[in-house]
């Protein structure tokens, strides 16, 4: 009888651990959802949703088809490089060469063309000459010890020199547009533009590289704690090198798409796009403390950055004032994303308490 005593009370516990499971998966589901929540790249996700179907509410035709993708169309060459910069900040570097890098690498290709050369093999030499100023941009920072933000501004000077003089000022027209380089990387599959195809691609690997590859992991952990990722093992200097090429490649892939997208070479092209690339990181989620990056979000913010541009069209903004709009929506966006992390990182020291 007192076994039976002692063993009586069991039976209740184990029917009250359903309920506790239930209850576990339940605060589980609560948790992913805040972890989706918590995803670097959707604050600016929901504020690009949020400003497209504002601009739409006010003027419908900008919900057409055709003017979405003009606006996607139009932040593949920022979004590309954007994405690139994104590995960058997370290292705690920046590139203000990488307007002029596309510049130069479109006018070098188009004059190659012009002058004869198969585009598409003028096309690859754009890359490889995207690659060689990003590996100047390495030699200068990493064996002459100048600051990347320092050699840089220099290196935009004399990238964007280069594309005046080699061009002399003007436009390189004259380019053959019936050619397959220009009909199919500048035309549209499967509803879209094989540009934005690509964007989509390039931040698909990218991602892949920057969270499943040693390289992303030493990108993260040199950004994170310098000193902590050399008494590990990781080569500074080789992942700095790495990635000022890996940029240059970005850069010159962009300004080959941008050459067939335009069929003709302008010296001025690219001019500010480095300001727009660190912005479209920066608002997609990329801290320039370091040590953390968001490919996805890089993009997002390229795209939020176009669709600004476009919709100013809309409200009949005077040219002269985009620049002011353009930065004050970046400002606004860094400084509401800025609050909500701060929130975040103040609730959950609150929880550890």
């Amino acid at each position: 009888m007192e076994r039976e005593e002692g063993l009586g009370p069991a039976k209740p516990d184990l029917q009250q651990r359903e309920p506790r499971a239930q209850a576990s998966g339940g605060t589980s589901a609560r948790d992913l959802g805040k972890r989706l929540l918590e995803v670097e790249s959707n604050s600016v996700l929901v504020a690009t949703i949020v400003l497209i179907g504002f601009i739409g509410a006010l003027h419908p035709d900008f919900l057409a088809w055709g003017q979405l993708k003009e606006v996607v169309q139009n932040s593949v060459y920022v979004g590309i490089i954007a994405a690139g910069m994104a590995f960058l900040i997370s290292m705690r570097e920046i590139d203000l060469s990488v307007g002029s890098m596309f510049g130069l690498a479109l006018i070098c290709s188009a004059l190659l063309i012009k002058h004869g050369m198969n585009p598409w093999l003028a096309g690859i030499l754009g890359v490889l000459i995207g690659c060689a100023m990003g590996l100047n941009n390495a030699v200068l920072v990493q064996f002459i010890a100048i600051p990347a933000i320092v050699a840089t501004l220099a290196t935009l000077s004399i990238y964007r020199g280069l594309s005046q003089a080699l061009s002399k000022g003007e436009q390189v027209t004259g380019l053959p547009a019936d050619n397959s380089f220009f009909t199919f990387l500048g035309g549209d599959a499967l509803g879209l533009p094989v540009s934005v195809w690509i964007l989509i691609l390039v931040t698909i690997v990218l991602t892949l590289v920057l969270r499943f590859t040693p390289y992303g992991y030493r990108v993260r952990a040199i950004g994170s704690n310098p000193e902590a990722a050399t008494f590990s093992g990781i080569s500074i200097p080789r992942v700095r090198v790495q990635t000022l090429v890996l940029i240059g490649a970005l850069c010159g892939l962009s300004g080959m798409l941008g050459l067939a997208f335009f069929i003709s070479g302008d010296p001025n092209i690219g001019t500010g796009f480095e300001l727009q690339a660190i912005a479209a990181a920066v608002i997609g989620g990329t801290p320039l403390r370091g040590g953390s990056a968001t490919v996805v979000g890089a993009v997002l913010g390229a795209i939020l950055l176009s669709a600004v541009n476009s919709g100013l069209a809309y409200f009949d903004v005077p040219v002269n004032w985009s620049s002011f709009a353009t930065g004050a929506v970046i400002l606004t966006a860094v400084a509401l994303d800025s609050l909500i992390r701060g929130r975040r990182r103040h609730a959950r020291q609150g929880l550890d308490l």
